[in-house]
């Protein structure tokens, strides 16, 4: 099958390019690829210091360039970026149109815009749509997942390598899990209703399925699975419907189990435990990975259900998890699970995923209101930014510039 593809995306969009300058495991390094959803580690951690804590207002303060996008509906992908490029998803509901659109790091110029023909599965609601799940790439290609129920490999240069459909779409409202790298698969954890639930491998190369779990206890998720080392061993960490998994990734086979809530949010590792929160008001526990079977009497730490939650993911540092919930940062202590404060974020996304830099600054940030804090005890406000943007695609960052997404603009923050 030939795809239609736009490169350049087109001439009207080029000459619109508005460029503002001054006239798996291991631990992310200074200036390294974002390549998948919450960077590197999955867990939202970046090693890159000295961020700008503030941008924008009349003088573009720090704004190194922004660039305008395509109108798209429920744009909720994250950027990712390799070597010199960008790379995000775009879709429109009417006709299941589906993009995958390349920019310069370096300048924001658009580069190319592939067109993917819809997939099988038609009920995806407007509220969730076609693009939520965020692309990862290992830096020769780039791998896509649509609400349409299809999985894209391409190149980097935007030539379709191989295409898949998922083999069941029974999903709730739309299809929301982001696809992670492990060696040399492509993992998606495809987990929906009418017992069809399966989490599946890929061949990166070809796209041939290597292993599939099939998951009929579980219901829908809409959560992003992390790889994490325990006791020199890489395990698949995966937050379902009614439980906290652990596998074995180059097999498929279940490592352990812990019975909780947890379906959209993704798990976050940190000091030795997993956090988990069901995403969708309330609800968390930790647990300690390093068990075997039904771990829920010996390895989970704590539950409580009172824990609060939202759709986006946590950040764990100097023994407290921090999430959003609504417009609130709630800090929590990760051995108890007690709650030490909640500060009222006016105008922060619940949605978009917090990341947090070596200094132990935590940035709730999107191109609408954004918020950096120190983490600590009192939950400190270092500075406020707001684009008029607004959006709930996660930040991305690489070579000390933060990248954000919004509805109109593509943003690149740094130190001018």
């Amino acid at each position: 099958m030939r795809y239609p593809r736009r490169r350049l995306i087109s001439p009207v969009l080029a000459l619109a390019v508005v460029v503002v300058a001054v006239s798996v495991v291991a631990r992310p390094a200074p200036g390294a690829d974002w390549p998948r959803f919450r960077g590197p580690t999955g867990c939202g951690t970046t090693e890159e210091k000295g961020l700008p804590i503030q941008w924008g207002g009349k003088d573009d303060e720090n704004i190194l360039w922004k660039t305008p996008l395509p109108k798209s509906h429920n744009p909720w992908s994250s950027p990712v970026l390799t070597g010199d490029r960008i790379f995000f998803t775009s879709a429109k509901m009417e006709g299941q149109e589906q993009h995958v659109l390349c920019f310069s790091k370096a300048d924001g110029k658009p580069l190319w815009d592939t067109v993917i023909p819809p997939g099988p599965w038609k009920g995806a609601e407007p509220k969730g749509g076609l693009s939520g799940p965020t692309p990862v790439t290992d830096g020769k290609h780039v791998y896509v997942v649509f609400g349409s129920a299809v999985v894209v490999c391409l190149d980097l240069e935007g030539k379709v390598v191989w295409r898949k459909d998922l083999p069941e779409c029974n999903f709730d409202v739309t299809v929301g899990a982001s696809p992670i790298l492990y060696e040399d698969t492509l993992v998606y954890i495809a987990d929906q209703n009418k017992k069809t639930s399966s989490l599946l491998a890929y061949d990166k190369a070809t796209g041939e399925v290597r292993w599939e779990q099939k998951r009929p206890d579980v219901i829908f998720a809409h959560s992003t699975p992390i790889l994490i080392m325990v006791g020199g061993r890489v395990q698949l960490i995966v937050s379902a419907s009614g439980a906290l998994q652990g596998f074995d990734p180059a097999k498929g086979e279940m490592l352990w189990w812990c019975k909780g809530n947890g379906e959209t949010a993704s798990p976050v590792y940190g000091e030795g435990l997993v956090y988990v929160d069901n995403g969708r008001g309330g609800g968390g526990m930790a647990v300690d990975p390093t068990g075997q079977g039904d771990v829920t009497p010996t390895h989970l730490k704590w539950k409580s259900e009172a824990a609060r939650s939202d759709l986006s993911s946590p950040v764990i540092v100097g023994g407290h998890v921090y999430r959003l919930s609504g417009h609130n940062l709630v800090c929590m202590k990760l051995a108890t699970g007690e709650e030490v404060y909640s500060k009222p974020l006016p105008g922060a996304s619940g949605w978009a995923s917090p990341i947090l830099t070596p200094e132990g600054r935590i940035y709730c940030a999107t191109a609408g209101k954004t918020y950096v804090l120190q983490a600590g005890p009192k939950g400190e406000v270092l500075a406020t930014s707001d684009l008029g943007d607004p959006n709930h695609a996660s930040p991305a960052v690489s070579d000390g510039r933060i990248y954000l997404r919004g509805m109109r603009f593509l943003y690149c923050i740094g130190a001018k």
